[in-house]
């Protein structure tokens, strides 16, 4: 019997690629075949990478960021680097992984946010797992396995054909995709927006007014809100609020972190105001997620 990880694993893309893949930036494979190579991937972990996979058939489920999705053919799911995830498959399961590092792109790309204008690669769960139309499923097929074969044969130029690829199947999918596309807002408020989105994830343990955020970003609180609400869809507060759920979340996970801890890392000022806040949010203590976690997985 396996048994279960107290700390949840952290995984670089070297860790999960062997010596076929192309430098050590980039892995593209059949995904039964990774899958058979990394068998104990189904128990939650994180990646330091961009973690893409198709399915080309399938049942059961995968979890990111303690949100549940049904596997589909036909299904394509993106996640950026510090999420959390895990699988629970049922039968055969089969299409194609991508990981690529944080670098792939850096020295590639003239924009250092390019990748974020992408909606499924802003780290929002219920963004980021995508039904490929039924006319745009093969055409989307023949890029990924494109830069597959690109990994593979180690051709000359063959990074930057796999990264040209890779860049052709990002645009592909949001060109086919109608969930969480923000193209028809003013570039300047989905600029703000992204903007708002990166302080709350470096201050949240810190900042949790809205007013705090606005400031940094030179805009009226007021502003601030209508975004929100316009654009994701919620107030200001609850992104914070939610950014703050999530990260509780994750601690928990961590069965060697005590409640003490996780209150103090996330600016609680102790173990009750944690537990009234997580249990508003999610009506369990802490204590319960975390048994119910580890039962689950």
């Amino acid at each position: 019997m396996t048994k279960v990880k107290n700390t949840i694993p952290v995984y670089d893309i070297c860790s999960l690629g062997d010596v076929n893949h192309l430098l050590e930036e980039i892995v593209a494979e059949p995904f039964g075949a990774y899958l058979r190579g990394h068998p104990n991937l189904h128990f939650p972990h994180r990646h330091t990478f961009y973690h893409i996979v198709l399915f080309t058939e399938g049942q059961g489920y995968h979890t990111i960021d303690f949100e549940q999705f049904p596997v589909k053919a036909g299904q394509i799911y993106f996640m950026i680097p510090g999420q959390v995830h895990s699988w629970s498959f049922e039968g055969n399961v089969d299409g194609f992984v991508i990981n690529f590092s944080e670098d792939l792109f850096r020295n590639f790309l003239s924009g250092n946010q390019y990748l974020e204008q992408f909606a499924f690669l802003r780290g929002i769960a219920n963004e980021s797992v995508i039904q490929v139309p039924g006319n745009k499923f093969s055409e989307i097929v023949a890029t990924v396995t494109k830069i597959a074969d690109e990994v593979r044969l180690k051709r000359p130029f063959g990074i930057d054909m796999a990264r040209a690829y890779l860049l052709t199947l990002l645009i592909e999918v949001s060109r086919g995709n109608t969930m969480g596309v923000t193209t028809n807002a003013p570039q300047q408020n989905q600029l703000v927006l992204y903007n708002f989105r990166k302080l709350v994830d470096q201050y949240f343990a810190e900042k949790r007014l809205p007013k705090e955020y606005a400031a940094m970003l030179y805009v009226t609180p007021n502003h601030l809100n209508a975004l929100c609400n316009d654009l994701p869809g919620k107030p200001a507060g609850e992104v914070i609020r939610d950014r703050i759920l999530l990260e509780a979340k994750r601690l928990l996970i961590n069965a060697d972190l005590g409640i003490q801890e996780i209150a103090y890392r996330l600016n609680f000022s102790d173990n009750a105001h944690l537990t009234k806040f997580f249990k508003k949010n999610t009506n369990l203590t802490p204590e319960e997620f975390r048994k119910s976690s580890l039962i689950k997985h």
